[in-house]
């Protein structure tokens, strides 16, 4: 792949290019004025001749008769030689001044903003914090409706679609890692690294922007509406069915764990409904539009009702999953102790013999740990996640301790422990982000793109998995202070439900319509549908 600045070093090579092609045409330009010139005067006569003929034809009124009338073409050449040579000049200027408006432009980091080689450091950090935020946005909201239409087509009609948005979670990705070195990075790395984000979080908007017609052509919303209308009535339906289930699935977590084993989706049920609340009114708004042939409020208000439901499957989807993740938690836990309390016997045996470097520290620190879930397990309900995760810890903090290498079974049991609590803290944060983007800022979205990355790796080791699982905590501890320092959006008179559907980035604004597939140029291109 093309690296940024090799892209940005092209951009300008292109617009010094232009640049000197303009000089060339006005240089050549002006030289051929000056080659021509001369030349138009030589079939006009001497001076006195010519001069003669023009008094003799002042005197007799009519330019066309004078005696000099051989030397009439000539004097005519010369006459449009001065104009065409100005209008020459005229364009080849022009040009040149396009040219600099358009490398001006194309040193911008944003729209009216200022070029990267002006703005301070301070300016491209405010800058790429927003930039981030609205490119992930931009990549969520265009995941949710190309998953529509895949069901509507299938996977071969929306290849170059997938592949567009493949491009710009891979330019976002790299954005996220690079704005998450920035924390340790030396200050004159700074701008390098802030430019480099500011280059893929555009090329990933102008990728999905450039897709967003071809997507609308396919989709064609606006001209047949009826049969997506009738899927996501159906997608509703099922959900409407499936969410009294889930409330009583949260209330035996509640019975069965501790209170922090259910706390990362206590409130998805409520917010689900509302969700669905607000998916039910857009519905039959999309199916009033459409009888009355209003083809484009009926996809306006179509669109946003697969973005409520779309949303209260992934809420109603976490508490299952949560569900199954703490009974396989449970599952695991005796083996897992069991494993654990013989890797501290075997530590224990070396502080016998050794009794020096980091091993007592070490193995005082796993012995706690594991006289803390001992005492969870045994005092009654506890949580099966966070337990394992402690036992894994102190698994961890022992196989780094002394001189020795843990088997290969053993180091692949505590990957299992530990990944388990990691994988499902981080499909619950992005679902707090996915239900929740118009409030979450940049360093939450930063944390938890590390942290899949870490997570996402064939072969993660140890300290990898438990530095994502300590992003991934950070990152949902910063997304629930910005939620709450946004604050819960009142619907009003707008209708109920329109709140969340705000919070949640479904309506890109108080009256602003449904976002939709594509980037920050095109994402909000649906008309607001009139109530």
């Amino acid at each position: 792949m093309t690296s940024p600045q090799s892209r940005n070093r092209s951009r300008r090579a292109t617009s010094h290019i232009a640049v000197r092609v303009a000089h060339a045409v006005l240089g050549g330009l002006v030289a051929v004025g000056w080659l021509v010139l001369p030349l138009a005067t030589v079939g006009v006569g001497d001076a006195a001749t010519v001069t003669r003929s023009v008094r003799i034809a002042d005197e007799m009124g009519a330019t066309q008769e004078a005696e000099g009338a051989p030397g009439q073409n000539g004097t005519a050449t010369g006459d449009l030689v001065l104009p065409l040579v100005a209008v020459g000049a005229a364009a080849a200027l022009a040009a040149y001044g396009y040219a600099r408006r358009k490398r001006r432009a194309r040193t911008r980091t944003t729209p009216g903003g200022a070029p990267h080689g002006t703005a301070s450091v301070h300016e491209l950090d405010v800058q790429t914090r927003q930039l981030l935020a609205d490119t992930d946005d931009c990549v969520r909201t265009s995941a949710e409706e190309l998953g529509c239409v895949t069901a509507q087509f299938g996977d071969e009609p929306v290849k170059p679609y997938a592949e567009a948005l493949a491009y710009a979670k891979s330019e976002l990705a790299a954005a996220f890692r690079l704005r998450q070195r920035l924390d340790g990075a030396a200050p004159q790395d700074g701008r390098s690294m802030l430019e480099e984000i500011v280059l893929r979080c555009t090329d990933a908007g102008r990728r999905l922007d450039s897709e967003a017609a071809g997507f609308d052509l396919l989709r064609a919303l606006e001209r047949n509406a009826a049969a997506p209308l009738e899927r996501a009535e159906t997608r509703f339906r099922e959900l409407a069915t499936r969410t009294p289930a889930t409330q009583t699935t949260l209330g035996d977590l509640h019975k069965r764990y501790a209170p922090s084993a259910s706390l990362p989706v206590a409130g998805h049920v409520e917010q689900a409904k509302d969700r669905l609340v607000f998916a039910t009114v857009h519905l039959n708004q999309a199916r009033q539009s459409l009888d009355r042939g209003e083809s484009g409020k009926a996809a306006a208000y179509l669109r946003a009702a697969e973005g409520a439901v779309d949303q209260a499957a992934a809420l109603v989807d976490g508490v299952e999953r949560l569900a199954a993740e703490l009974a396989s938690a449970t599952e695991q836990l005796p083996a897992a102790l069991a494993g654990v309390e013989g890797d501290l016997a075997e530590a224990r045996g070396l502080l016998a013999t050794a009794g020096a470097g980091r091993l007592p520290g070490r193995v005082a620190h796993a012995e706690s740990l594991l006289a803390h879930v001992r005492r969870e397990t045994a005092a009654g309900p506890y949580d099966p996640l966070d337990a394992l995760r402690r036992i894994a810890e102190a698994g961890t903090t022992l196989a780094e301790a002394g001189d020795r290498d843990l088997p290969d079974e053993r180091v692949r049991a505590l990957l299992g422990h530990f990944l388990l609590p990691a994988r499902s803290a981080a499909a619950v944060a992005a679902d707090f982000v996915t239900t929740h983007r118009a409030a979450v800022g940049c360093a939450a979205r930063t944390r938890q793109a590390e942290a899949e990355h870490l997570l996402a790796a064939p072969s993660p080791g140890l300290s990898e998995v438990q530095r994502a699982d300590d992003l991934i905590r950070q990152a949902r501890e910063l997304a629930e202070r910005d939620v709450r320092a946004y604050g819960n959006p009142s619907g009003g008179d707008e209708g109920v439900g329109v709140g969340g559907a705000v919070l949640g980035g479904i309506l890109l604004g108080h009256g602003d319509g449904p976002a939709s597939f594509g980037g920050p140029r095109t994402r909000a291109r649906r008309a607001t549908p009139a109530a």
